[in-house]
């Protein structure tokens, strides 16, 4: 009998002992919550909200990052439209001048438009005035062909200006996120340092916020990769269009040589 009260006064003094502690511990939680309680209360964990809440120079970030998509887009619309033109453009005078049989048949560049092959109609016609009273047609086809490359690669360069900001977003926005990105995250440890504490509630809204930074550099840099390859696929279409509006050019040229019928005459005019 001695030792079986024994066993229940020890078995009960245990588990006093236990919910003692439970008790305690409780009591401390509560406590540690009353003191965080500001840090503890739930955030607008929308991207409005978590901007909001930012930091500022990640709000920076941010709003560099919102312009630098806002740029991808308007290159986009106008650098599309002004490409769509001149590729239609160019492509109808090249049509016409496959059809013809000679310069004079071709037309004016006037007739031709006001795109690049009517600019090397104009230059083949300019160089064919210039050296009317040059002897020998050699000379004359490789003067043509040195000034129908440089219109051409002019008008490739005026084409393709504007797409290489393109390039530098597509390159440089996801770095910049991860710039905010970090500069957040190092924000919240410091934070939770201050707060003493690695309560989920208090950790979570500060990286979430630390890393919009990054999803905002993601946004600005895919569209604008894309984008920047497929106008570098349209910018190349557009220039074998020209080379073969070119050549046509030169071979109009030629067959005016070997025929004797080059519109020397309007040179007086």
């Amino acid at each position: 009998m001695t030792i079986r009260t024994g066993l229940r006064q020890s078995i009960v003094i245990g588990l006093a002992s236990v919910i003692g502690a439970v008790s305690q511990a409780a009591a401390q939680d509560l406590e540690a919550h009353d003191t965080l309680g500001v840090l503890a209360l739930p955030r607008d964990l929308s991207p409005w909200g978590m901007f909001q809440s930012a930091d500022l120079v990640v709000k920076l970030v941010m709003v560099g990052l919102a312009v630098a998509s806002v740029i991808t887009w308007t290159v986009l619309l106008a650098k599309g439209f002004e490409l769509l033109g001149a590729t239609r453009a160019a492509r109808a005078a090249l049509d016409r001048l496959a059809r013809a049989r000679g310069l004079a048949e071709a037309g004016e560049p006037a007739e031709l438009g006001s795109g690049a092959v009517a600019g090397l109609m104009r230059s083949a016609l300019t160089e064919v005035r210039v050296s009317a009273d040059a002897p020998g047609g050699d000379g004359l086809k490789e003067r043509v062909a040195l000034r129908l490359e440089r219109i051409e690669a002019a008008a490739a360069r005026r084409i393709a200006r504007g797409t290489n900001i393109l390039a530098t977003i597509g390159a440089t926005a996801p770095f910049v996120g991860l710039f905010g990105t970090v500069w957040g995250i190092m924000n919240s440890f410091i934070g939770i340092s201050k707060s003493q504490t690695t309560n989920l509630a208090v950790v979570a809204p500060g990286i979430a916020e630390a890393l919009l930074a990054t999803a905002f550099g993601l946004v600005a840099a895919i569209p604008a990769v894309v984008i920047y390859n497929m106008f570098a696929r349209w910018i190349a279409g557009y220039r074998l269009v020209l080379a073969d509006a070119a050549a046509e050019v030169l071979r109009q040229v030629s067959r005016d040589l070997d025929r004797g019928v080059l519109p020397r005459a309007r040179a007086a005019e």
